[in-house]
């Protein structure tokens, strides 16, 4: 059996495994879990394994590249700034996917920003999630803001 969907206790979706002809027949197959294991059905499973792996090393090797695009290049943010270099307020997760979308044209998700708190001109640092295992660590340089 090819299975379909995840299985508690016997597999996750694509494993190609055993079970007893009743249990395949009976349960398995009805619920749309697993399917026969033809030659076709086989062939088509690995073409599809294939083609995800190639798919996952790209999709990998875009946000590395995009991580080292995003670790190259400070990111300039202007804020209101007090006599003595502190801010008014601090600088969000919020104004940084801003900045990124501006200076580097990428979308980046507030749940994957690890941002300190940041209330003082200078540069800071903040971690994104780019990708499963792949983080790019991002220099905000805050500045006083003209005008």
């Amino acid at each position: 059996m090819i299975l379909l969907a995840d299985v508690k206790s016997l597999g996750k979706k694509g494993d190609l495994v055993e079970v007893a002809d009743g249990y395949g027949q009976n349960f398995l197959i009805p619920r749309k879990l697993a399917a026969p294991a033809t030659d076709g059905a086989v062939k088509k499973r690995t073409k599809e394994m294939a083609d995800s792996s190639s798919k996952k090393s790209r999709e990998l090797e875009a946000a590395k590249e995009l991580a080292a695009t995003l670790a190259g290049k400070p990111l300039v943010i202007g804020m209101k700034v007090g006599n003595n270099g502190k801010l008014f307020g601090s600088v969000t997760p919020a104004d940084i996917i801003k900045a990124v979308k501006d200076q580097f044209d990428v979308t980046l998700e507030k749940k994957n920003l690890d941002v300190p708190a940041i209330r003082e001109v200078g540069d800071h640092r903040a971690k994104a999630k780019v990708y499963k295992g792949v983080d790019a660590t991002l220099t905000v340089r805050v500045q006083a803001e003209e005008g």
